[in-house]
């Protein structure tokens, strides 16, 4: 066999490099016209591909342990004689929980009706129609989704009950509304630093103020979410607290009323009787006092402890409309297709050789 068209050596079946590149030099004009075929395609494709922007937020939540915030204000509920030990306690909702809030149905589905402008500023809509009737794609795609199309018309005529679009409920979304939201989700990323508990959202559109008010809208409703998680339990103990603290005044006020009552309509009378009776209502006023008085302090710490839970976010990135497209990335496809046909034809040509 010939030097140049000895690619593999007999006993080993090893490559010679060599002899393999001789071999690939001589059929360059073919490699060059399947290199330039894979250049024309990838334009194609690049320029196919709908441009998308993208935007981030990073954000950096309070994660103090409740302990320590508390602490913060033990010295002035300590002058008041109320004691915050109670209140302290672990936060159950971490930020490595983030990304499953925000990739949640009800989460999502609460972004469906927030109106977004286009870039142009021409077209003002909600977040559900625009992603439902206002996407681009690649004109392959029609070709795709023709026949899937012809089956859900088939389907939609065939079956006997009609789905509403225009009624969104969670328990039972319709094939539209479950696309949209799924979409919406790949759309959307959250990543949390273990280290430094940053959490960075992105969020993935086709318009660059969409994409941009999406993000912050996000980034908004989390914070609210976790604010009403950390701050429910206290807001519900304080609006019991002032329940029962209006039913303690007015039981103390009753209570003095009648002690009051029966001082004045007793004077100068000295008897067991009356001493009894006298004892019986300064004893039943000292006691509402001393609930009321509880209850009060009990109200004031539960002030303090919803303001304590109450979380702090720093933004340290905030949405910003994006100035330039984040996909595609046209010099990588042309790369991707241009070295993959190269090494494909290789790859072909060696085959052929050696068989």
């Amino acid at each position: 066999m010939d030097n140049n068209n000895h690619i593999l050596s007999s006993p080993q079946q090893e490559i010679d490099l060599i002899a393999l590149a001789a071999y690939l030099w001589k059929r360059k004009r073919l490699l060059l016209k399947c290199c330039g075929i894979a250049v024309i395609t990838g334009l194609v494709v690049a320029f196919s591909l709908p441009k998308e922007y993208t935007t981030t937020v990073k954000l950096a939540p309070e994660t103090t342990d409740a302990t320590s915030k508390m602490g913060n204000l033990g010295g002035l509920a300590a002058m008041a004689g109320i004691d915050l030990g109670s209140a302290a306690g672990q936060d159950a909702l971490s930020p490595n929980l983030y990304p499953d809030i925000v990739h949640s149905t009800p989460f999502l589905l609460e972004l469906f009706p927030e109106k977004v402008t286009d870039k142009e500023k021409k077209q003002t809509m909600s977040l559900y129609d625009y992603m439902a009737d206002h996407q681009r794609a690649a004109w392959w795609s029609a070709v795709v989704k023709a026949p899937l199309k012809g089956l859900a018309a088939l389907r939609a005529l065939f079956s006997h009950t009609e789905e509403s679009d225009s009624v969104l409920n969670p328990f039972l979304l319709t094939r539209k509304q479950e696309a949209v939201l799924r979409d919406l989700r790949q759309r959307t990323t959250v990543f949390v630093d273990k280290k430094t508990m940053v959490v960075t959202l992105a969020v993935e559109m086709q318009d660059p103020l969409i994409s941009a008010e999406v993000a912050r809208s996000i980034a908004g409703k989390l914070q609210t979410y976790i604010t009403r998680y950390r701050t429910q339990k206290a807001k519900k103990d304080l609006e019991f607290t002032e329940k029962v603290l209006k039913e303690s005044r007015a039981a103390y006020y009753k209570a003095q009323q009648a002690y009051a009552a029966f001082e004045d309509g007793n004077k100068n009378i000295i008897s067991a009787s009356y001493r009894t009776e006298q004892e019986r209502l300064r004893n039943e006023m000292t006691l509402t006092f001393n609930v009321y008085n509880t209850l009060a302090q009990k109200l004031e710490q539960d002030k303090l402890r919803v303001q304590e839970q109450t979380p702090v976010y720093t933004i340290i990135e905030p949405a910003s409309v994006p100035l330039k497209a984040s996909s595609p990335k046209k010099l990588l496809i042309l790369v991707a297709f241009t070295f993959l046909t190269f090494l494909g034809g290789s790859g072909y040509l060696v085959i052929k050789k050696i068989h």
